[in-house]
């Protein structure tokens, strides 16, 4: 699980970058829970995306990251929401996390492990 305290570092030509592992967990962690069918992640039942995304709950809980020399492997848990396809949600699920992390870290995804622990029974939040 990543603790915050490893960092990728990305040569650049003014410098170096340094992301957290715990920045890509995070992101990981956001981007499963925007898939349609997700009903959440295990260690965080029952939290909503704005108050994980203030720093109130853990986001990066249940996500593992490594990184190996600019490839990202993710490990991530997630619970389905009953009458969703448990194997199309999972799906999205890889996809929008190696989209979120590429797009915002500039670093190759090289494998998305999603683990469906379990399912939920509540309702998607309508729009207001």
């Amino acid at each position: 699980m990543a603790d915050g305290k490893d960092y990728i570092s990305c040569p650049d030509e003014l410098g170096s970058i340094h992301i957290s592992e715990d920045v890509l967990a995070v992101t990981a962690a956001a981007a499963a829970l925007e898939v349609e069918g997700v009903g959440g992640l295990p260690a965080n039942l029952g939290s909503d995306i704005a108050e994980l995304l203030a720093g109130r709950k853990n986001l990066s809980k249940g996500v593992r990251v490594a990184v190996n020399e600019e490839r990202v492997t993710v490990e991530i848990s997630v619970l389905v929401r009953y009458g969703s396809s448990v194997q199309k949600a999972a799906r999205a699920v890889q996809d929008a996390v190696a989209n979120a992390i590429e797009s915002t870290s500039g670093l190759s995804v090289e494998t998305v492990n999603v683990h469906v622990t379990g399912v939920t029974f509540d309702q998607p939040k309508k729009a207001r």
